[in-house]
């Protein structure tokens, strides 16, 4: 018995010992590849790796300190959407009475958007056979977010934020050449056709200076006037955020799709619409929505998201209303309590720390499962790891963040034995090369797989 346990003792000493000896090589790893990496000589970064089955800490650096995690904020919003939005994308409220319909918004950022060719919503609205009204009440938030880089507001990465989006609150502006007319030297004498996807009505300036002889448009910062550059391109188009106004744009845009006028009803009184609202149009799966956000990293849908959340939870459109109250109640156990300032992490007022990253991961493993973080989350050599990981194509699921000097990613990784691991690597501050910082991820993310 004694000759037993002495054995069973010695057996776990040395898996005790392998297990440290490993750790540190992960160290050693960290220091030689990231840390000591030229494009990051004076960057900081914050590092946390653990089992996700053990909970043991196997590389911990900075874990505890607050870095701004650009689109690694999505995953704090894909877990509110989760937690919240049920299977189904709300398309809209109503409430019928005897002479009229009465909407109410949600928030849903797919109505009329180009990629999704399904609109449940425009044909509820088009079949309806009374006058439509609709009340914004539940809006109580602003177009842009705290935080977020004004003069980028032509950026199509940053479309306004408003109660009922329209065609992703975004104009498609589209330039092509007639390559059928006579053939010239000059490609700018070729005709040149310019129009734009919706139609709009909105002033148009064209200026003639083609030196950059690309095509471009841009948007006056506080009016719906749009500057056209006209290029050489056979075909090319752009994506320019419209003014939302609230409302009113997206009124005005829709009479050309649906067929009839829709006419907000003044009145700041939200129960008025609460006690009145007995249906609703869902528009589509929830997780068709939350694909695109995290594979992509739209920003467009993480704002109406989280909004879309806060609608559902409180009949208030409001993001520091949601994040407050997520933060207090159902994420109050987190290792350091975040400045959550918007849905989408264009905002550098964010401030996370990695254990914060690595903790939500752990959570939304154990309350949704792995099966559908899979679905969701991209993987090696698809959306923003299109050209990362691909021979880690399905052992890796993360979400990337990029903001001018900083590099962020964090999410999942199913090591060789199959041991699944929660990481998270924040780096600020730093001022090389973003793709080369990357590498230096992915060949210490690849160690982790191989050595653990």
């Amino acid at each position: 018995m004694s000759n037993s346990i002495n054995k069973f003792a010695g057996f776990l000493g040395l898996m005790l010992l392998v297990s440290c000896s490993v750790q540190k090589q992960l160290e050693r790893k960290l220091h030689d590849e990231v840390l000591k990496d030229k494009n990051l000589t004076n960057a900081h970064i914050g590092v946390l790796v653990i089992d996700a089955g053990s909970q043991q800490v196997l590389v911990s650096h900075q874990a505890d300190k607050y870095f701004v995690p650009a689109s690694n904020t999505k995953i704090f919003t894909c877990y509110a959407a989760l937690k919240f939005l049920g299977d189904s994308v709300k398309g809209i409220e109503y409430s019928e009475g005897d002479t009229a319909i009465y909407l109410v918004p949600s928030g849903d950022p797919t109505f009329l958007h180009h990629d999704f060719a399904d609109q449940p919503v425009v044909k509820f609205l088009q079949a309806a056979k009374k006058p439509l009204y609709i009340i914004d009440a539940n809006w109580d938030d602003k177009a842009l977010g705290s935080g977020w880089s004004w003069d980028d507001y032509s950026s199509s990465y940053m479309a306004e934020r408003s109660p009922m989006p329209v065609y992703g609150n975004i104009i498609r502006w589209i330039q092509e050449r007639d390559t059928s007319s006579p053939a010239t030297d000059n490609v700018l004498d070729q005709p040149v056709f310019t129009y734009s996807l919706p139609d709009v009505n909105w002033r148009v300036k064209f200026t003639p200076d083609l030196k950059q002889r690309n095509f471009s448009v841009s948007r006056d910062k506080d009016a719906n006037v749009f500057t056209i550059t006209q290029g050489i391109e056979i075909r090319k188009e752009q994506q320019v955020p419209f003014i939302t106004k609230g409302l009113e744009s997206a009124l005005e845009l829709l009479p050309d799709t649906i067929g009839k006028v829709i006419v907000r009803l003044d009145t700041s009184d939200a129960g008025f619409m609460a006690s009145r609202v007995k249906g609703k149009v869902m528009s589509r799966p929830i997780d068709s929505l939350l694909r695109p956000m995290m594979q992509n990293s739209d920003n467009f849908f993480a704002e109406q998201i989280l909004l879309m959340v806060a609608n559902e939870r409180f009949g208030i459109m409001n993001d520091n209303l949601v994040t407050d109250t997520l933060l207090d109640v159902e994420l109050k156990d987190l290792p350091q309590r975040p400045r959550w300032a918007d849905g989408s992490g264009l905002s550098r007022f964010n401030l996370f720390t990695p254990a914060d990253f690595v903790s939500i991961l752990s959570k939304m493993k154990n309350e949704f499962g792995m099966e559908r973080i899979q679905r969701i989350f991209a993987t090696g050599g698809r959306g923003t790891l299109l050209n990362f990981y691909k021979k880690d194509s399905a052992f890796i699921y993360a979400k990337t963040g990029t903001l001018s000097g900083v590099v962020a990613l964090s999410g999942f990784l199913y090591t060789r034995k199959n041991k699944l691991l929660c990481f998270s690597v924040l780096v600020n501050n730093h001022r090389g090369n973003a793709v080369e910082i990357r590498r230096s991820v992915e060949a210490y993310i690849s160690e982790l797989r191989r050595k653990y």
